[in-house]
Order: C-alpha cells, then sequence, then structure tokens
C-alpha cells in the first residue's frame, strides 16, 4: 500500500485539486455560491465542469454520471461518455455546465409511492456542490438531488440538505442570544458505525436464501455460537485482515475517513467506524463504504453481507448514528464545555433534544422500521422497540437540580440557577455508554442506535435535525423577546425538564420491568413495521414537516407507502425463497434421508428377525411427521400468499404479511432446521450456519 498521505482523497475533485486546476477568482466565486447557498452560476459551472472533466480523464475516467440517492436506500447512476463527435470523424472528449448541473434519467421504475404515474417516466438530477465529485472506476461520479417532472422529491438527499438549512438558522438564533456572533454556520455532523458479515463466496453461492434475500431463511443452530464472546475485539483472522487493509486504501482514496475496525460479537461478524464529516457527506460515504465492502469482499472470495438479521441465533448488525452539531468556528454544541455560561448554553441545547426526542419518539421510530430491522430490534443485542434517552447519572442530577432548584453537590455545593456564573462545571464522561439505550448521550454527541446495517442514514437525520429545529425555534421565540434573559432562561430549561423527562432512563433497557415502566410513563412501543410505520403519517409529524418545508404532505405519505410497499416486497420475496427451497431440496432430501433409513430398518430386520428396529421405526416416523409439517405448511404459505394479492391498501397488505405470512414461514423453518439437526450431513443441500460462520 502507498503512504496513506499520498493516496487519500486522491481520488476526489476536493477543494485542494480545485484549487489547483481552477483560476482563483473562479475558485472563490465557486465557493461564495455554495457556502451562502446559492445556484452555481452557468459561466462558474462551465469553467468547473472542464476542469473536472480533465482531471477524472487523466485519472482514466472515459464517463460521468450523475450518481443520486432515490428512495430503493441505495445508489443509482446513468453513465454518459465524455466523447463528443467532430466532423471529421474523430471525437474529443468534452463536458459542459450544462451536463454538470442537470441530467434527465428515466424515472419511471424507481419508488414513488404514487407521486407520479408509471408512465410518466421524466425525472430530474441537480448537481449538489457542497458534495465533492468522486471517480469511481472509470467514471466520474457527481453527487446529485433528485426529482420528479412535477419537482415532487424523490431522493434522500434533497430532504437531508433542506434538514440542515433548517437546523443551522434555528441554532444561529440560540447562539446569538449567548453572544456567540462570531458563528456563521452551524452544521449537523455523523459518524456512521457500520455492522456486517463476511462469508465465504463459494459457500454463500450455494445457499439461495443468502442469494436472494440477504438472510438465511433456514439453519440449524452450530455446537458453537457467540457464548464465549471470544470473537468480540479478538484477533483478526489473515483473511479479513487483508480485506480490511484493501477496503482502507479504496476508501480513503475516496476521501472518506475509515478509522476504527474490529470483530464483532457474532463470529464472522465485523465493524467499520470513520471520522465524523457534515450529515450530506457521512451520507455520501456510507452508501459508497456499504457499496465497496461488497466490491472489495468480492475480490478476495468474499460476500459481504449487510442485511441486520443474516443469521438466526446469533447477534444481526445494525448501525450506529453519532449526531452532534458543530459550528464553523470550531465548536460542538454538544459539548459540556469548561465555563459555566458554555454550560448554559449546552444545556440549552441538550433541552432542545430531550423534548424533539419525547414530541416525536414515533417519528424516530417509524425511519428505522423495516422487515430486516424486525428481527434486530428487541432482542438482546440491540436497543428494544421503545424510544428512550440515556443521558448518565451525573447530568441526571443536574438537571433534577435544575427543575427543582435544589442544592447539586459536586465538588463545590451550588444552587442550580441557570447563569454566566452560577452553573458548576461537570465533567463529559463520568458513567458507561448504556449499550441497551437506542438514543445515548456519549460525552460530546448522541448515538442513535435503531438504525439497520443496510439502511441509508438520511432517513434518521432528517428527523433528529428537523425536530431539534422545531425545538430551537421554539426556544429562540421565548428567549428574544424576554425582558430577564436570565430569569426566563431558568423557566423555560425547568418547564423543559419537567414535561419531558419521561424520554430519559439511564438503567437496563433489556428487562422486562422497563417495557411495563415505558407504558405506565406513555412512551410508545411499536414492535413491528406495520406498527410503527403509520405514525410516518400522522398530523403532528406531516405538520412539522411542511412547516419547515422539508417534505410537502404528499411527499410524506409517498415515502410511508413506499416504506409500507417495501415491507411487503420483502416478505413475499423470502417466502417465495422458502417455498422454493422447501419443495425443490429440503423435502428432497428428507425424502433421501427416510429412503435410507426404511433400507436400513430392512435389512436389519432382514439379517436379524428377532430385533424390532424400534430405534429405526422411531426415526422413520419423527421424519415422515416433520416432512408432513413441510408439506402442509408449503401449501398454506402458498394459498396465504395468493390471497395477499387482494389487500387492499399498503398498510392492510402489510399486516397480512405480519400476521398470516410471518407465523407459516415461522413454522417452516421450525420444521426444516429440525430436519436439518436430524439427516446426516451428506444428505444436507446447503452449507451450515457453522461451515459460513466459520469459514473464513
Amino acid at each position: 500500500m502507498a503512504k496513506v498521505e499520498e493516496i487519500f482523497g486522491t481520488m476526489v475533485f476536493n477543494d485542494f485539486t480545485m484549487k489547483q486546476r481552477l483560476p482563483k477568482e473562479t475558485f472563490k466565486a465557486f465557493k461564495k455560491s455554495v457556502s451562502e447557498g446559492k445556484p452555481v452560476a452557468r459561466d462558474i459551472a462551465n469553467v468547473v465542469a472542464n476542469a473536472m472533466k480533465d482531471w477524472a480523464v487523466e485519472k482514466g475516467a472515459t464517463h460521468f454520471t450523475h450518481w443520486f440517492q432515490p428512495m430503493t436506500g441505495i445508489t443509482a447512476e446513468k453513465h454518459d461518455s465524455f466523447i463528443s463527435p467532430l466532423d471529421n470523424g474523430r471525437v474529443i472528449m468534452e463536458f459542459s455546465g450544462k451536463e454538470l448541473i442537470k441530467g434527465e434519467p428515466d424515472a419511471s421504475s424507481f419508488p414513488s409511492g404514487g407521486l407520479r404515474a408509471t408512465f410518466e417516466a421524466r425525472g430530474y438530477t441537480a448537481w449538489d456542490p457542497t458534495s465533492y465529485a468522486f471517480i469511481k472506476e472509470n467514471t466520474l461520479c457527481i453527487p446529485t438531488v433528485f426529482c420528479s417532472y412535477g419537482g415532487e422529491v424523490l431522493d434522500k438527499k434533497t430532504p437531508l440538505l433542506r434538514s440542515m438549512d433548517v437546523i443551522n438558522v434555528q441554532a444561529l438564533r440560540i447562539l446569538r442570544l449567548f453572544g456567540n456572533n462570531d458563528v456563521t454556520h452551524v452544521t449537523t455532523t455523523v459518524g456512521p458505525e457500520q455492522e456486517y458479515f463476511l462469508v465465504d463466496k463459494e459457500l454463500y453461492k450455494k445457499r439461495k436464501d443468502l442469494r436472494f434475500t440477504g438472510r438465511t431463511l433456514f439453519g440449524a443452530k452450530p455446537p458453537k455460537g457467540q457464548e464465549l464472546d471470544d470473537h468480540y475485539f479478538g484477533a483478526i483472522l489473515p483473511r479479513v485482515t487483508e480485506f480490511m487493509a484493501d477496503l482502507d486504501e479504496e476508501l480513503w482514496k475516496l476521501g472518506i475517513l475509515a478509522k476504527t475496525e474490529h470483530n464483532e460479537v457474532a463470529p464472522a461478524q465485523h465493524e467499520l467506524a470513520p471520522i465524523f464529516t457534515n450529515t450530506n457527506m457521512s451520507c455520501d460515504h456510507n452508501q459508497l463504504t456499504m457499496e465497496l465492502m461488497k466490491k472489495v469482499a468480492d475480490r478476495h472470495g468474499l460476500v459481504c453481507l449487510l442485511h441486520e438479521k443474516p443469521f438466526a441465533e446469533v447477534n444481526g448488525s445494525g448501525k450506529h448514528i453519532n449526531w452532534s452539531l458543530a459550528t464553523d468556528n470550531g465548536l460542538n454544541l454538544l459539548d459540556p464545555g469548561r465555563t459555566p455560561s458554555e454550560n448554559a448554553q449546552f444545556l440549552l441545547f441538550l433541552c432542545a433534544v430531550i423534548k424533539g426526542v419525547d414530541e416525536y419518539q414515533d417519528m424516530l421510530r417509524a425511519v428505522v422500521a423495516t422487515a430486516g430491522n424486525d428481527h434486530r430490534l428487541g432482542a438482546n443485542e440491540a436497543p428494544p422497540a421503545v424510544i428512550s434517552m440515556f443521558i448518565g447519572e451525573e447530568l441526571m442530577d443536574i438537571l433534577e437540580s435544575i427543575e427543582k432548584g435544589t442544592v447539586y453537590k459536586d465538588r463545590v455545593a451550588s444552587h442550580m440557577e441557570i447563569g454566566v456564573d452560577t452553573l458548576p462545571l461537570f465533567r463529559r464522561d463520568t458513567t458507561d455508554r448504556n449499550r441497551t439505550s437506542p438514543f445515548a448521550f456519549t460525552g460530546n454527541k448522541f448515538e442513535f442506535r435503531m438504525l439497520g446495517s443496510s439502511q441509508s442514514i438520511a432517513g434518521p437525520n432528517i428527523v433528529l435535525n428537523t425536530i431539534v429545529a422545531e425545538e430551537l425555534e421554539q426556544f429562540a421565540d421565548v428567549l428574544e423577546g424576554a425582558g430577564d434573559f436570565k430569569e426566563t432562561l431558568n423557566g423555560l430549561i425547568r418547564k423543559t425538564i419537567s414535561e419531558h423527562k419521561r424520554i430519559i432512563f439511564n438503567g437496563n433497557g433489556y428487562e422486562d420491568a422497563w417495557l411495563e415502566e415505558a407504558a405506565r410513563r406513555g412512551l410508545s412501543n411499536y414492535r413491528t413495521t406495520p406498527d410503527a410505520m403509520p405514525h410516518y403519517v400522522d398530523a403532528k409529524n406531516i405538520a412539522l414537516f411542511t412547516k419547515h418545508k422539508v417534505f410537502t404532505e404528499v411527499e410524506m405519505r409517498s415515502r410511508c407507502e413506499v416504506h409500507l410497499e417495501n415491507y411487503c416486497k420483502v416478505i413475499r420475496i423470502e417466502a417465495l425463497t422458502m417455498a422454493e427451497m422447501v419443495r425443490k431440496d429440503i423435502i428432497p432430501a428428507a425424502y433421501t434421508y427416510l429412503k435410507r433409513l426404511s433400507e436400513t430398518a430392512v435389512a436389519v430386520k432382514t439379517a436379524c428377525p428377532e430385533l424390532d428396529c424400534a430405534m429405526e421405526i422411531n426415526m422413520l416416523k419423527y421424519l415422515r411427521t416433520l416432512t408432513d409439517s413441510l408439506y402442509v405448511n408449503i401449501n398454506r404459505l402458498e394459498g396465504i400468499l395468493t390471497e395477499a394479492e387482494e389487500c387492499g391498501s399498503a398498510e392492510d397488505a402489510a399486516l397480512y404479511y405480519r400476521d398470516k405470512v410471518l407465523p407459516v414461514m415461522g413454522e417452516l423453518r421450525s420444521a426444516a432446521d429440525e430436519i436439518e439437526r436430524f439427516v446426516g450431513e451428506k444428505y444436507w443441500p446447503y452449507p451450515t450456519y457453522g461451515e459460513l460462520l466459520y469459514s473464513v
């Protein structure tokens, strides 16, 4: 590997490269447009496009694409070459500002949730100059937003950018109240921790369920799983080390700040975590990271599994997003700070998060609801489906003292009046991180742990940015008109703590007692996607996002429809895959073993007539019972799937798949897994869990 400093960002048209390639005045004008959020002028775009093309061609690129993030959850791209014909039969390489700024892909087959008719194919992509262009393989990729012919948003980037603008405006209002007039911009920052599994490619090819659905639909528990916790932070195996080194190099070339890598809890499970960056770039980088994980794994004879629950009986994979607020002059607004005045400002931002999470807990739950994540949330490996916040004992004590106006005893006892000279300094990391909490304060940021490993980080960040912006706006409206700032600030924070402390829970989220306590507190507990997703379009949520112009009501309803349809489609594909595996592979394997048992029983009885062959007969009966169960349930499943087509709305269909289809799938799996435990190894048609989890 070349030196990291030499390869980092070499495939990115970043500020460093632009300064080298663009005229000084062009670069200044371009950066001014970006910082002010104004469209880049066509003459400036023409110069940028030409420089971008020359740079890309020198790097071996022959094509360009508008790289966007539709509601599929993955990225999309349509490649066009740089070639332009000459009259003499030759070509030149050209790329204009018009091509840079705007594209026109076919939008007909992307999910829209009813935003447009199927025959309305036209869609538009528009350059996002706040995210750097980059080269992937032989193609210049230009990050873009994506909208329909009628202007409706069809992607994940557009609302994310809108939410970032909204929280910037409201955070600046709060900062001005505390005298921070030198700050000109506030941005949300994110560092997503990405979990994944690696399995041998040749074994993967032999599993229809992995190939079609990304997870194992059948599989008996191996003799050893994760009971010994010996894989967690253990020595990384050579084959995985080589994969990680290759992946790091590819990520670094694209300017992605890959930092931490280690073995996770389950065998064959690993994690990659980057350094924080602004939310828009972080979202782009995480999409690229997931794509590159799969491509690099393939080069090493491996397959990267990003499904939330690829294997039963061991931990699934999540994606923790570490969320914070940063100013353009280097302040972290969720850092408690080292002076009382900074603490007062911090407490106000903290209260905005507490209030927002409490009031919009249903929305946070809905944006992480998927068929895959339903297998993971609530198990002793991931947060429960109940949204709560962990802030630690010391910070909780301070909030309670503020609420009650009592003495807080730290190094020096002091009354909790929130002024510029009375709030005591408190330490940043004084408690455990509490891995059971869905939304945990970890010193100078919040870690939202409910997101599934395969999901885009855009959705949760859109919600976090918007709900906190809403609370900051309400706070600013009160404080800007205050006669006595200190007194009003005290009252505002006390009121917020008193009314929203129910969302704070510092205990064990895995205990049943917490679920009972959460119900008493009035917290929601939406265990499955059909429970959670309809709340995406509750009146208060529509009011919030339309008020801040992050979504229109039509766009929100379409997204809800897309998510529910996806839930149904995923389960349907899994059910059909199960049916094929049972009919074509598992039942034939069981009957082959039944035949072998029968032949053995006949041979034994022939050789020794006095033996009753009870063992062989009991084995035959047991295996036949299991096989009969498979046959009955496969017919039930196919009938239920036919009836599913008669469901009216997407919400009705989702409930049908959860209540009717999934239980039968569970019965099928139970019988098939028991057959796997029972039959001889050479008769089983698929690689086992033991082979898959311990083959790398």
